[in-house]
């Protein structure tokens, strides 16, 4: 392995840098998406969302060791040993010095050490660049409440976050305060005054932070994944004393995340969250990435496109939460196309029509193939009785 990587040595590495560097460099050359190491494997990338493995040989055990302990610190180097796996940002210079930002979850498996890092872009992309929504930056410009962004990782989440955030930054002059592990996308101030806090470096915990964030004067808080009770409460707390907040979780749809969040308390408490969710939700945003086709792709320079869904806050919506009808919801974001929402069977369509995504791939990620069918025949789904 180490023969192997002296002699294929990529532009732009030097002797003085981490050896594993010259893996991530193969993942910025070849604009791959995520970086896969893993003991018996050879090095892979996941390219236009297939993994592909690298023509360098198998990693073994002391292959790990070398190239992945000179990137922690000593903290780090503590977690992983006590926890069994460490979350950090990693920052690698091209010859011009620009750097590129991975995110990466170092973590043990059967023993050994494996990794995967989420290649970061430099810049935040716009709504327009990213393929979303213009309403997100209706709903980003909210006065307070909770706006979650719902999907499994990898789903582009925290970029559309960061779209969101950066469409303030350009318009509204306010404090942002974001919470972060790690610090994915760094902003540059413009009409804002952003302050980004990473945990671990930063602040010792997200107790802590969330605890000095509303001490801090903001007018929007980042919270990043809202993973238990605890980052929840502290959230809605916020959101309750006039902040807008931003927060992710894992949940395959907008209503469904209603669910997912009422599965962080107790069933006795389900009747006060659903009320404190009925009057601090502001909009839920559930997303999936996509591979683009091939004549967009090549056209654009974009490989993959978020489908989203997207449920705001309306009486309608306010009245079924509080009389636990959630499996009305999907009903409701039909009914509220003039505002703004969508269902992943209306984003589907577009892209379709928009000649963005293959209608295989489309059909293949349809929560409702059938209704989609209907759709892109023209037929209203939002017209009661339809489904």
């Amino acid at each position: 392995m180490a023969n192997l990587l002296e002699t294929e040595r990529l532009e732009g590495s030097s002797p003085s840098e981490p050896e594993a560097n010259k893996l991530f460099r193969m993942v910025m050359k070849f604009k791959g998406s995520d970086l896969h190491l893993k003991v018996g494997r050879a090095p892979a990338m996941r390219l236009t969302g297939v993994i592909r493995e690298m023509q360098l040989p198998e990693l073994t055990s002391a292959d790990m060791e070398r190239l992945m302990y000179p990137l922690l610190t000593a903290r780090q180097r503590t977690i992983l040993d006590e926890e069994g796996g460490v979350d950090f940002a990693h920052i690698v210079y091209d010859p011009g010095g620009l750097q590129t930002r991975f995110r990466v979850n170092l973590f043990k498996q059967r023993g050994f050490l494996s990794l995967v890092a989420r290649r970061v872009n430099a810049t935040v992309p716009s709504f327009e660049g990213l393929g979303l929504p213009p309403v997100l930056g209706e709903i980003a410009t909210d006065d307070q409440g909770i706006i979650i962004l719902a999907g499994v990782t990898g789903s582009g989440k925290s970029t559309t976050i960061a779209s969101m955030l950066n469409y303030v930054n350009a318009r509204e002059r306010c404090h942002i305060m974001t919470i972060e592990d790690p610090i994915e996308f760094t902003f540059v101030d413009d009409k804002c005054l952003i302050n980004q806090r990473e945990v671990g470096i930063d602040v010792i915990n997200w107790e802590v932070a969330l605890k000095h964030a509303v001490r801090q004067d903001p007018d929007i808080i980042l919270v990043g994944e809202m993973r238990d009770r605890e980052t929840f409460s502290a959230a809605l707390h916020a959101a309750e004393t006039g902040h807008l907040v931003f927060g992710t979780i894992h949940a395959s749809s907008a209503p469904s995340t209603i669910s997912r969040i009422l599965d962080l308390f107790p069933q006795d408490m389900h009747h006060a969250m659903r009320q404190n969710l009925a009057f601090n939700l502001k909009a839920i945003i559930a997303q999936k990435l996509l591979p683009t086709n091939k004549d967009w792709s090549a056209k654009t320079g974009q490989t993959r496109i978020p489908t989203c869904e997207i449920m705001r806050m309306n009486p309608t919506v306010r009245k079924l939460i509080l009389n636990e009808e959630d499996i009305k919801l999907a009903q409701a974001i039909r009914m509220g196309k003039d505002e703004g929402m969508q269902d992943f069977t209306m984003s589907l369509c577009g892209l379709v029509q928009a000649e963005k995504v293959d209608r295989s791939v489309a059909f293949e990620v349809a929560p409702n193939p059938e209704a989609l069918k209907m759709v892109l025949k023209g037929i209203n789904l939002s017209e009661p009785g339809i489904l």
